[in-house]
């Protein structure tokens, strides 16, 4: 039976080149923590799919901003299912990895279709949530050369929201709905309490600008 050392090696080998630090192992690791945590509170799920599917759903991983974007999910999920085909796991579950894995991602507007793909979305959608959310979320404006906020206005009150110039405005465009697209109830459960701990942050940054 392969390891959750095997797949770890293996994509990280894959991503030698690569610098996103939002998509490290580390991001990895703890989608794969997330979907262990989400299926014992269901009372079990396939975590032999699960594995796989969470240390190679980013295979390929391009950034926010490219014009493909939207096929990266598909593009991974072909990568795992092409390299899981040419080892000892079972064959007969490739297809539920790859599905898995295709369906995880916002962009690819795929529905999850089994219990394991579901678990996945709800894991990875828990990496944009909470502190590590908003770490990741700031790393990312940064690297798409946005600012951290509107100085003069960082609520928006009086401008439209607008996530590619100001980090602080993708809370309210898009990480606050996020609990609201999780599929599993302990999924939504952790989400809500990772949102109220961003509105928390949110206000402490706001009372620190004056």
């Amino acid at each position: 039976m392969m390891t959750q050392a095997d797949f770890r090696a293996k994509i990280a080998a894959h991503w030698a080149d690569e610098t996103d630090g939002a998509h490290d192992l580390g991001h990895l690791d703890r989608v794969w923590a997330n979907a262990q945590g989400i299926a014992l509170a269901l009372g079990g799920a396939d975590l032999e799919i699960l594995l796989p599917a969470a240390y190679f759903h980013d295979a390929v991983n391009l950034p926010k901003n490219h014009p493909d974007r939207a096929q990266a999910s598909l593009a991974s999920a072909n990568w795992a299912a092409e390299y899981l085909a040419g080892t000892t796991f079972p064959t007969a579950k490739i297809p539920a990895v790859a599905h898995a894995i295709a369906a995880h991602s916002f962009s690819a507007n795929i529905t999850p279709k089994t219990l394991e793909a579901e678990i996945l979305q709800d894991a990875d959608r828990l990496e944009a949530l909470g502190a590590i959310g908003i770490a990741r979320m700031f790393h990312v404006g940064g690297a798409m050369g946005g600012l951290l906020f509107d100085a003069d206005d960082p609520m928006a009150l009086n401008r439209p929201l607008d996530d590619k110039r100001f980090s602080l405005d993708h809370l309210e465009v898009k990480l606050f709905p996020i609990a609201q697209t999780m599929r599993t109830a302990p999924g939504r459960d952790m989400a809500l309490a990772r949102v109220e701990w961003m509105r928390t942050f949110r206000s402490c940054l706001l009372q620190e600008l004056g």
